[in-house]
């Protein structure tokens, strides 16, 4: 059986069309009214009859309405059946929706995307948006999604568990979702569909700063500890060059050793308990990150000291290119297999 999950607040009357054509091409639909009020009870009295409402008193947020809706369906249905989730506001064709069900269906590990061509007719917030957040969760990931932010998106029912469990209650769901499967190294593949937007696409309810914001902080948690721990490095290696240089080459190395064991520690304290929210063995991740801390300082301490030492740079512009090359090197060994998240 295919589910069609639609989470939707104060939707426009299309969504009854919508309803009709999947109950023609014999979708079972399940409808999250995500606090829309009185106002839409009328509308939502109609859609009754054609799909299963389910109802937040409150309005909660995409996400929060995409988990009831999950949850719902991993009580009523097989874990055997394939679910698509759609936006309410008419912006995804039933046909498009079948064709990323079928990919499911073939492809029953990997969470498929309906993936917007994004050429032409495209409102420019849409266009940009979309854009920059393809940039940063590539940065991030090193995947290539071409579109981040579409709302179709089927998967085998037996996700159901695995999905509830990500963070997020409005927009940002969506993209912890895809950063979720990135990190577990689960397939994701990519559907193209028509591109549809209505009246320039005026009923979407997504906050272009406030769940901008949601969605990037993930992201950006990690970026934001790194320069805070790199200032308190490159603060304190400074404050020691000065202390140290009448030691003559040895000053630098030792300023940089003791600079990097201070800004090591705080990292890896911010990185286990905020940034990745590691659950791993305290003691084990500990190791493995003071192994790496070990590993990334002989590089460092070896590449700074040739770069002022042997051909002649300036102490700190040598301090920022050797730490912009080992943030990327640690940022991958802790995102891959230092913190990297059990499988539930």
């Amino acid at each position: 059986m295919r589910i069609a999950l639609i989470p939707a607040y104060e939707p426009e009357p299309v969504l009854l069309k919508l309803l009709a054509e999947l109950r023609n091409a014999d979708f079972a639909v399940v409808i999250v009214d995500d606090g829309s009020g009185s106002d839409y009870s009328k509308l939502f009295h109609q859609a009754g009859q054609m799909a299963e409402i389910l109802t937040n008193k409150q309005n909660c947020g995409k996400g929060s309405a995409l988990k009831t809706g999950l949850q719902y369906i991993l009580n009523q249905f097989s874990v055997h059946d394939t679910v698509v989730t759609m936006d309410a506001d008419g912006q995804h064709s039933v046909r498009d929706a079948v064709r990323v069900c079928e990919e499911a269906e073939q492809y029953t590990d990997s969470l498929i995307l309906g993936s917007r061509a994004l050429r032409e007719n495209v409102p420019l917030r849409s266009r940009f948006g979309n854009g920059v957040t393809r940039f940063v969760y590539r940065l991030a990931t090193g995947l290539n999604v071409h579109d981040t932010q579409t709302g179709l998106r089927a998967f085998h029912a037996d996700m159901i568990p695995v999905l509830l469990k990500i963070s997020g209650d409005r927009y940002e769901y969506e993209m912890n979702e895809l950063l979720l499967f990135a990190r577990k190294k689960r397939p994701i593949r990519e559907v193209e569909i028509a591109t549809i937007y209505l009246n320039n696409n005026q009923s979407s309810h997504f906050n272009t700063t406030k769940d901008s914001c949601r969605i990037y902080k993930e992201i950006f948690k990690f970026s934001a500890s790194s320069f805070f721990c790199f200032l308190l490095d490159y603060g304190l290696f400074s404050l020691l060059t000065v202390v140290t240089a009448g030691m003559g080459t040895i000053g630098i190395p030792v300023s940089n050793l003791a600079s990097r064991i201070v800004s090591a520690s705080a990292n890896y304290t911010l990185n286990r308990r905020l940034v990745f929210k590691s659950k791993n063995d305290g003691l084990r991740s500990a190791l493995s990150y003071f192994a790496l801390a070990a590993v990334i300082l002989a590089g460092n301490t070896l590449i700074l000291t040739t770069l002022v030492s042997h051909l002649g740079m300036n102490r700190y512009l040598a301090k920022i290119l050797t730490e912009v090359l080992f943030f990327t090197l640690s940022w991958l060994v802790q995102r891959s297999v230092i913190f990297k998240r059990k499988r539930t």
